[in-house]
């Protein structure tokens, strides 16, 4: 078996998982890592040169000059697009792979930084920034930890997705007036005195340290014995955090973790399938009857024509009427259409928008998703044929596009629920 052989047999066991992708060379040198969410999209696409720009001209990607040299291919699955961020990063720290190295821009290079403060907190820098503190003096003095290299990396949703997890301050400590994210739960309170600096670096930074070296699995562990301990306790409000917390660090969202020219290389950009609106009913039993709609383009959160309805109509909790009542609010307005219509929900709900979107006269596919006990047994639904070939495997969770459909709808989830939160607080 020669060369091309070997590499052809590598990639049809390639998964269609998140995770990182290794190219070695004959001398089983690693000389390039990259992330990927899907391997097996991503790899393959080194392997077809008939990629074009948005010209219809055929183009090449840098780092496709190595193929000639990859010997063998290995590959490292994780649980999330954020994980495979955070695993690459280590790769290239500890191998300092060839094409990693010589074909980096600075502009790209992030790195994440824990201050060295009483009450550290999280910050990015660009490799110039950090080359200019040339002394390990001066570096040890101003910074407790550094990450990275991230090449290609969304610096403030990382920055984001981290405080929801970890609750690093982003507030002035002892400042003796709540922050923002005091008042929503998501700040321990060093703004108003309410935990030390012992405690603070021991419930948020060891963690979040702790997990940027890799070790989710082990902040899960200790996170959960904590959470026992504290339930004996009767301490029950620290243990809802904690318990909030795991379950977040088991279901990381991943969208816009990544630049748009990572998503535009992803097969599901290809795809005439590009914009998609998602929908959720909350309600609090008959009462604060509500409706979100978020819109994803590319792969990526269209905040600014998020939408949220306040249910008029329905008297009594039957979120296939709410439903009913959202969609034809909706399409009464003059906004652009989508290329597909997610809903939350099984087959009522499916049906229910059908009869809505024949009322308006209008064909777009629709996908609702019913929940499972877990992630591996949500099924999809949908009313169009074609869908299950763009989506792969129908009712498995096993392309990056069905991750893609989960991430909107727990989007719309989101923030369903906040505006719910918030109409309550305001009666």
């Amino acid at each position: 078996m020669n060369n091309l052989q070997k590499i052809r047999q590598q990639l049809t066991k390639l998964p269609d998982f998140p995770g990182i992708y290794l190219f070695y060379n004959e001398k089983k040198e690693l000389i390039y890592v990259g992330k990927a969410t899907s391997l097996k999209n991503r790899v393959k696409s080194y392997f077809n040169s008939r990629l074009r720009n948005k010209s219809g001209v055929t183009v090449r990607r840098p780092i496709e000059s190595l193929v000639h040299e990859i010997a063998k291919i290995d590959y490292r699955t994780t649980e999330s697009v954020f994980e495979a961020i955070i695993l690459e990063a280590i790769y290239i720290k500890k191998f300092l792979p060839k094409y990693n190295v010589l074909g980096k821009d600075d502009k790209s290079w992030n790195y994440l930084v824990i201050t060295n403060e009483e009450f550290p907190t999280v910050k990015t820098i660009r490799e110039h920034d950090l080359q200019n503190l040339e002394k390990k003096i001066e570096l040890k003095k101003k910074f407790k930890n550094i990450f990275g290299p991230f090449p290609g990396l969304n610096s403030s949703m990382t920055l984001k997705i981290l405080r929801r997890l970890f609750f690093y301050r982003t507030c002035e400590p002892k400042s003796g007036k709540p922050c923002f994210y005091r008042q929503i739960n998501q700040c321990l309170g060093v703004c108003s005195s309410e935990i030390t600096a012992k405690n603070y670096i021991k419930k948020s930074i060891n963690p979040l340290i702790l997990f940027l070296n890799g070790n989710k699995k082990k902040v899960i562990q200790n996170f959960a014995r904590e959470m026992n301990r504290l339930s004996k306790n009767e301490s029950f409000e620290e243990a809802g955090r904690l318990r909030n917390q795991i379950f977040q660090l088991q279901k990381i969202q991943d969208f816009a973790l990544l630049n748009k020219t990572f998503f535009e290389n992803e097969k599901f950009s290809e795809n005439k399938i590009k914009t998609i609106e998602g929908y959720d009913i909350s309600n609090f039993g008959n009462n604060g009857l509500v409706g979100s709609m978020v819109k994803f383009f590319n792969g990526q959160p269209d905040k600014k024509n998020y939408r949220k309805f306040k249910i008029k109509t329905v008297k009594k909790q039957s979120d296939v009427d709410c439903l009913k009542e959202v969609l034809t609010r909706r399409l009464k307005n003059d906004w652009p259409l989508p290329d597909l219509f997610l809903i939350d929900g099984g087959l009522p709900q499916i049906n229910a928008t059908k009869t809505i979107l024949k009322n308006f006269k209008i064909k777009i596919p629709i996908v609702s998703i019913a929940k499972g006990p877990t992630r591996k047994n949500e099924n999809f639904f949908t009313n169009d044929a074609t869908i299950l070939h763009w989506l792969k495997e129908n009712k498995t969770l096993s392309s990056d596009r069905a991750k893609l459909l989960l991430s909107v709808r727990d989007e719309a989830h989101r923030f369903a629920i906040n505006f719910q939160r918030q109409t309550r607080k305001i009666k």
